[in-house]
């Protein structure tokens, strides 16, 4: 008996927007079956909606799956341990984001049989690699189709108006809702705007494109205040007016709550691509900055002075690595490891408020600092010999006279 042809199957990271619908469609064109996978990191989305969309387009499958809870603890926690931040400002929302969806992407694979995986990301940017780079690592053998990389679909596809045009031809429902002049990417640590009217790098972003946070202007005229409580550089509980939060998920959805309403973790920035290309992005992230600042501060408080500055070498090393898309590297598994090490000292309190855009520190404590008030103190000498600074000073000096010397040869 003649054996039946079997289908391929291709996992395709869905979001229900116009590219992935008008990409699944064409899929079917192709005589894949088309199992849609959503990762829920924390967007604001109607995941049933979006279900229903797809198995009318014609999915054979979709396969919805809530991470939040490991994104904010495996993924976005990791950073904050770390104080990963891109070219000394961006807080890597949608970096951090791309490996937790590729092992969801990995696992329906393999539930599924399936030896493709597909994504709408375009040629020009980040994501593509990010995806691609994570799935490679956590799975040599799988099989990715690109199609914005498609001389076959981007002939077909320009841009828009074409896909527009696609699914108003194959009855592929399109939001009556006119779409905002420019991209957006949202998860629970950010959102992230560009392209569009962005582009144009000298122009304002316009004062209705904020979703996550108030005008700084308008926020409340009352401070918030709160302690954040770190273990090992890790955030283990946020205490403010009587409340206090210790699972990881719950501590970030109240950062977010209250650092939005205050306007806090806004920044518009011009970046570098992986791919050599500058780009214009506007984001917010209002729980990330507040962690971040709380955890940079008692750190340096924490560690040793040359640890801090060999970790922070690591610490801009490693952002590279997540923005690049190598975050399950030998290289990116290494430096975490050596990020942990280095953070076991960093436990202890910090002190915040919050208020109108600007989260100030107002004091830390930790029974593991190296601070010494004894011996630092003003009024008292201490174990301190003031008379050894002076060697000190003389030893130091000697480069730079011989340094004047040379100078008065030349």
């Amino acid at each position: 008996m003649e054996n039946e042809m079997v289908q391929d199957k291709v996992i395709l990271a869905y979001s229900g927007g116009l590219d992935t619908s008008c990409i699944l469609k064409w899929f079917l064109e192709k005589n894949f079956e088309v199992i849609c996978y959503m990762a829920n990191i924390g967007q604001d989305e109607d995941f049933e909606a979006a279900r229903q969309k797809a198995l009318k387009i014609g999915a054979s499958k979709v396969v919805i799956e809530d991470v939040r809870e490991e994104f904010v603890r495996e993924y976005v926690w990791t950073a904050i341990q770390a104080g990963l931040i891109y070219e000394s400002r961006y807080l890597l929302g949608t970096s951090l984001a791309r490996p937790c969806i590729s092992v969801g992407l990995i696992k329906c694979a393999r539930d599924n049989q399936a030896n493709y995986i597909s994504h709408g990301a375009t040629g020009k940017g980040n994501d593509q690699v990010r995806f691609e780079l994570s799935c490679y690592s956590l799975s040599p053998e799988v099989k990715i189709i690109a199609p914005w990389r498609l001389e076959e679909f981007t002939t077909r596809f320009q841009g828009r108006q074409d896909l527009l045009k696609y699914a108003s031809e194959n009855d592929i429902p399109v939001s009556v809702t006119p779409k905002a002049p420019w991209s957006m990417d949202a998860n629970l640590m950010h959102i992230s705007y560009e392209s569009g009217i962005l582009e144009n790098p000298s122009k304002e972003p316009p004062k209705d494109l904020y979703l996550m946070t108030k005008d700084p202007r308008s926020a409340p005229n009352e401070p918030v205040r709160i302690e954040i409580h770190f273990q090992h550089g890790l955030p283990v509980s946020v205490k403010t007016d009587g409340s206090s939060f210790n699972n990881p998920l719950d501590i970030f959805l109240f950062l977010n709550k209250i650092g939005g309403q205050h306007g806090v973790g806004r920044i518009d920035i011009v970046e570098n691509r992986f791919l050599g290309l500058k780009s214009r992005g506007v984001y917010e992230t209002p729980a990330g900055f507040i962690l971040h600042t709380a955890h940079t501060d008692l750190e340096v408080f924490c560690l040793d002075k040359e640890v801090y500055r060999v970790k922070q070498s690591l610490r801009d090393r490693l952002s590279d690595y997540v923005y690049n898309g190598f975050w399950f590297s030998p290289e990116g598994q290494y430096v975490r490891k050596c990020m942990a090490l280095a953070e076991e000292p960093v436990t202890g309190v910090v002190k915040l408020e919050i208020y109108k855009g600007n989260v100030f520190v107002l004091g830390r404590s930790s029974e593991v600092s190296l601070y010494n008030e004894d011996l630092v103190s003003m009024d008292k000498h201490s174990d301190f010999s003031p008379n050894d600074a002076t060697g000190f000073i003389n030893i130091h000096a000697i480069r730079l006279k011989e340094y004047n010397r040379y100078q008065k040869k030349v």
